[in-house]
């Protein structure tokens, strides 16, 4: 089946922070609870969910939350059509011919899960709209899904035990983002993802990228101390040091002050980041963030680590 995966932990990071989330989330799962990852862009949500459904060892459905997801895609639909002709002329004086014609109905991801006892990971489930949901309650409440009457199958398909479902969130005041419904919250544990510390984002870089630690600890500081200085705070700063780490690697690119292809390399990937909202026409006398970058590189052998 292409929508099922085997999750692979291989290239997890493990650290003190990445281990305290991941042995929550394990327990809550083993006692049969499904869980809900909650945090900024950025913060490594979905691999948790990831490595969690690979500590599982049963094969993973994934979803993506969106807006015009109908409970259909996630539940199945009637699609296309079985045709049977039986000619019988068994007695040549007499022809009997039967016709059936029957509409083909195919599961889709929730109920396929649940049927076979994969691993469900939801990803971003609030960018779904609440109703399209509602197909989610049975199956963590009552371990049973409805199908609508025309399934051409028995109207309730009971959830197989060994079924785990993993969601994940960003917070209510990102764009496109819907409120997420009561009744489903009260069926999950959620688990708050914060943002990285120093050693797990200086782990990953230097494991999954293979960058010096050195480079590492540039990238760090500048990215942390950009947002610490701009008060840039809607996104984790692990992304953008992943960007910037790829990219000096791959182009042999030095991550020093001096060096121009790694500041416009910064300016590019953290300028751009930026929450431009809000009052842009006042006059103020504060350095503006290209400014704050500027001083920033200039001082990079000298800047503490945040």
């Amino acid at each position: 089946m292409s929508t099922v995966l085997q999750a692979s932990s291989r290239q997890f990071v493990s650290t003190s922070f990445t281990t305290q989330i991941v042995t929550r989330a394990y327990r809550y799962l083993q006692s049969g609870y499904a869980i809900h990852l909650r945090g900024a862009a950025g913060t490594g949500k979905t691999t948790i969910a990831m490595h969690l459904a690979g500590l599982l060892g049963r094969p993973m459905v994934l979803l993506y939350g969106d807006e015009d997801l109908q409970s259909s895609q996630l539940i199945g639909s009637q699609s296309g059509y079985s045709r049977k002709k039986v000619v019988d002329n068994y007695i040549h004086s007499v022809l009997k011919i039967e016709d059936d014609l029957r509409q083909s109905w195919v599961d889709s991801r929730l109920t396929m899960a649940a049927k076979e006892g994969f691993t469900l990971i939801y990803d971003e489930f609030n960018r779904s709209r609440p109703e399209t949901n509602n197909a989610l309650l049975g199956v963590l409440e009552e371990k049973l899904i409805a199908l609508p009457p025309d399934s051409n199958q028995s109207d309730y398909v009971r959830v197989h035990p060994n079924f785990r479902a993993i969601f994940t969130s960003n917070p209510q005041e990102y764009a496109a983002v819907h409120p997420t419904q009561d009744a489903l919250m009260d069926r999950v544990i959620t688990i708050e993802v914060g943002e990285a510390d120093v050693e797990t984002e200086h782990l990953i870089l230097t494991s999954r990228i293979g960058i010096s630690p050195v480079q590492a600890d540039a990238i760090i500081k500048v990215v942390r101390n950009f947002r610490k200085f701009t008060h840039q705070y809607k996104s984790s700063s692990l992304r953008a040091c992943l960007m910037i780490a790829k990219i000096c690697f791959e182009h042999n690119i030095p991550t020093i002050s001096n060096s121009e292809d790694f500041r416009e390399l910064c300016g590019d990937v953290l300028l751009s980041r930026l929450d431009h909202t809000g009052d842009q026409q006042e006059v103020t006398t504060e350095p503006s963030p290209a400014e704050l970058l500027t001083r920033i590189l200039d001082r990079l052998d000298l800047v503490p680590q945040i």
